[in-house]
């Protein structure tokens, strides 16, 4: 289990060296996004050492509970959101922190649920609290598949087509999370501990480094071919 928590660590280490490096040629894109990026695996990273030195879990209802995931993903998850409404009002001179703010609060009772549902003993209260979760995942789905994409179609077409892109990718990985979740350790138990760190390392680093990674080098591309509008 260690190994896959330090794997990790490396691997937001080398999030963050990347993302300092585009920041210094930055392409037209804001100083903020870079920062957003960075700040996700520093962040993340830091939570992963918690746990690999042996700290951030609990032992409930006969199985430990990490903490420190639910730490690091209160903060991370809703900065990818917001890394997204960016790519999705980007060139747009007015931005709709309303939106923003809905998606992250449907996300913070997302994460919120299921560290609530880690900490019952009851089956009731857990997969209850759990599928509060999923609805809150639903909603979430819903603000970008629903007005955020139609605000991202305002902006020329490529750019439009960037956000359309990166949302897929996110959604695609974000629906690994419940599913890890309810068929690990926490649900139905059809793998153990060492499983199901493996596989919350995997999927955080391609939901966090490799997402952003993407996000930005498709927004640098377009300012390479001088499609990139800034407002």
């Amino acid at each position: 289990m260690e190994f896959w928590l330090w794997f990790y660590v490396a691997a937001m280490a080398v999030g963050v060296v990347l993302f300092r490096y585009w920041r210094a040629n930055p392409r037209g894109i804001p100083p903020v996004e870079y920062a957003i990026a960075t700040a996700i695996p520093l962040w993340s990273g830091f939570w992963y050492v918690v746990m690999a030195v042996g700290g951030g879990r609990i032992d409930v209802a006969d199985q430990t509970t990490f903490w420190a995931r639910y730490a690091d993903w209160v903060v991370s998850t809703p900065l990818l959101l917001i890394a997204l409404s960016l790519t999705a009002m980007h060139a747009l001179p007015h931005k709709r922190w309303g939106l923003v703010r809905a998606l992250v609060a449907a996300d913070i009772i997302m994460i919120t649920s299921g560290f609530l549902a880690d900490l019952m003993e009851s089956p009731t209260w857990r997969y209850g609290l759990y599928l509060l979760g999923v609805v809150a995942l639903l909603v979430v789905f819903g603000l970008i598949w629903g007005p955020l994409r139609a605000t991202a179609a305002r902006q020329p077409a490529p750019m439009s087509r960037v956000f359309t892109q990166v949302a897929l990718l996110l959604s695609v990985l974000w629906v690994g999370y419940p599913l890890i979740w309810i068929l690990g350790p926490s649900g139905f138990g059809l793998f153990g501990d060492t499983t199901d760190t493996a596989l919350f390392v995997i999927l955080p680093i391609l939901s966090k480094v490799v997402w952003s990674a993407v996000d930005l080098a498709l927004l640098r591309r377009l300012s390479d071919r001088g499609l990139l509008n800034v407002s």
